[in-house]
């Protein structure tokens, strides 16, 4: 591995002064539209110098491209077209879904945590697993989650590890708090399994910490000069891939022994009434053990990240915009003697913040797919087949073609519209290729109203009591760091006072 990379070091600047670049652009102004490409390097001096922001990088050159559309040229003749065309974005998702799946680099990046889960895989394995995973996001299990797993979890955990430090003036890590909140929110409903990370010692669950390395990891593979490396460290067992294997049979271990205790259980009382998704697999017939823990680990996956990486750069967020957090809170306290799930649902102008938050930043900054087939987006752009192709939602969300001159500014009302009828704002959705968050066509996400549900619950229940307060130095801002999920880069450091 070290051979390798001294030797790519030394090969680089080399080709560097060798090779003029490959490009068509004269000035400086036209020299923005595209990153500089190098005989068989391609854009690698580019994306290396930017490799601790390649979300914003790859976004600038999203809104410098004429049609938002642009090429990138990895090494050794990788090519990738990432786009923030909502055209472009519904012909990907939707119009030609068949032709943009998963493809082999994806798989293979992700396959030794994810397996054949459901978002590692395309055809009848996806559409099995998808329709029979519909069954647990339907009104009554929704209901079930909200007001038992939800709300247990806030009123017995999250509420007073936050009363505790507000009195003791502690200092919390919200982003890990979040993390932990939600990993044992997808733990009860994918495994019924309470693993028990947030209590107030905040322990170092073996499971939780396996889970957050082989994320991680899994993720570094992405931003590799090319797969050979750490496919040479996994053949020799060495680094980053010595300690994936690690965390990933911790999981597989963990996620058999709760599946063989979930089967006897089930045995033992057939008649059962869980809602837990592991069951419903199970009770389907499925017997192979590593197919239905590939589905539940995915599940975990999506759940874990998505929704507290949302509410951590929405109570930043709200910090920084006092007058929507007025807002917000006086919304709850109208709704505050409605039932608990009648009062999320009914929660408008908080939805609409939460939208706004994953507008600029999305949980899920980047996704990509594969051509199957030779391929023309609508904007004319040449798509050959193998060539990965990836929607930049971080871009789209802070695009002023798409949001107006104000599309930096945090502003819910863009999403509410006023009701002459029933004298109240309602909620107006954006068209979702516009705003392709939860993904759209056949794949849009099947947790998206338990995601809402979920935050909803969580911001009702913080904000009725709590103010959060960043501890941050004046004029600085957290830094947005993309892998397969958002982060908030070294946590998210407050303090909480008590509302008055």
């Amino acid at each position: 591995m070290i051979q390798s990379l001294l030797f790519f070091c030394f090969l680089l600047p080399l080709v560097f002064i060798i090779f003029k670049p490959k490009s068509k652009f004269k000035s400086k102004s036209d020299e923005k539209l595209a990153p500089k490409s190098y005989p068989f390097i391609g854009s690698y001096l580019s994306i290396y110098s930017n490799r601790h922001r390649l979300i914003q990088w790859t976004s600038d050159a999203v809104h410098n491209s004429p049609n938002f559309t642009f090429l990138l040229r990895r090494p050794f003749g990788q090519s990738r077209i990432i786009t923030g065309n909502p055209t472009v974005v519904q012909h990907i998702l939707k119009t030609q879904f068949s032709t943009y799946q998963k493809g082999g680099i994806f798989r293979d990046t992700l396959f030794d945590l994810l397996g054949d889960g459901i978002f590692n895989v395309d055809g009848d394995a996806w559409k099995f697993q998808r329709q029979l995973s519909s069954h647990e996001f339907n009104t009554k299990s929704l209901r079930h989650f909200v007001e038992h797993v939800v709300d247990s979890e806030l009123n017995e955990r999250l509420l007073p590890i936050l009363t505790t430090a507000a009195a003791n003036e502690t200092v919390l890590d919200l982003q890990d708090i979040l993390q932990r909140f939600a990993f044992d929110n997808i733990c009860k409903i994918a495994f019924g399994y309470d693993p028990g990370y947030l209590t107030p010692s905040l322990p170092d669950a073996k499971f939780a910490v396996a889970f957050e390395d082989a994320v991680r990891i899994s993720s570094e593979r992405f931003r590799m000069i090319t797969p050979v490396l750490w496919k040479i460290q996994r053949f020799l067992n060495i680094g980053s891939e010595k300690r994936l294997k690690e965390a990933v049979f911790e999981i597989r271990e963990f996620a058999m022994k709760i599946l063989n205790e979930k089967k006897q259980e089930l045995k033992d009382k057939p008649s059962i009434q869980s809602v837990d998704l592991l069951s419903r697999f199970i009770s389907s017939g499925h017997s192979d053990e590593k197919f239905v823990t590939d589905i539940v680990i995915s599940f975990i996956l999506a759940g874990r990240d998505t929704t507290s990486a949302a509410l951590t750069w929405f109570f930043w967020l709200i910090f920084k915009n006092p007058e929507v957090e007025s807002e917000i809170v006086r919304e709850i306290n109208e709704k505050s003697d409605s039932p608990i799930y009648d009062e999320v649902k009914e929660m408008v102008y908080t939805h609409a913040s939460l939208c706004e938050c994953m507008r600029l930043y999305p949980p899920v900054p980047i996704d990509t797919k594969a051509a199957t087939v030779d391929d023309v987006f609508p904007d004319g752009t040449d798509v050959k087949k193998g060539m990965v192709v990836s929607y930049h939602p971080y871009a789209m969300g802070r695009m002023e073609t798409l949001w107006g001159g104000d599309y930096i500014e945090f502003r819910p009302e863009r999403w509410l519209k006023k009701d002459e009828r029933e004298e109240k704002m309602r909620f107006v959705p954006r068209d979702p290729y516009t705003y392709p968050v939860f993904q759209a066509g056949p794949r849009i996400c099947l947790g998206k109203d338990m995601a809402f549900l979920q935050m909803k619950r969580v911001v009702a229940g913080v904000l009725r009591q709590f103010k959060v307060v960043p501890v941050v130095n004046d004029g600085s801002e957290p830094v947005f760091v993309g892998a397969l999920t958002s982060k908030m880069k070294g946590g998210f450091p407050v303090k909480i006072k008590e509302r008055k």
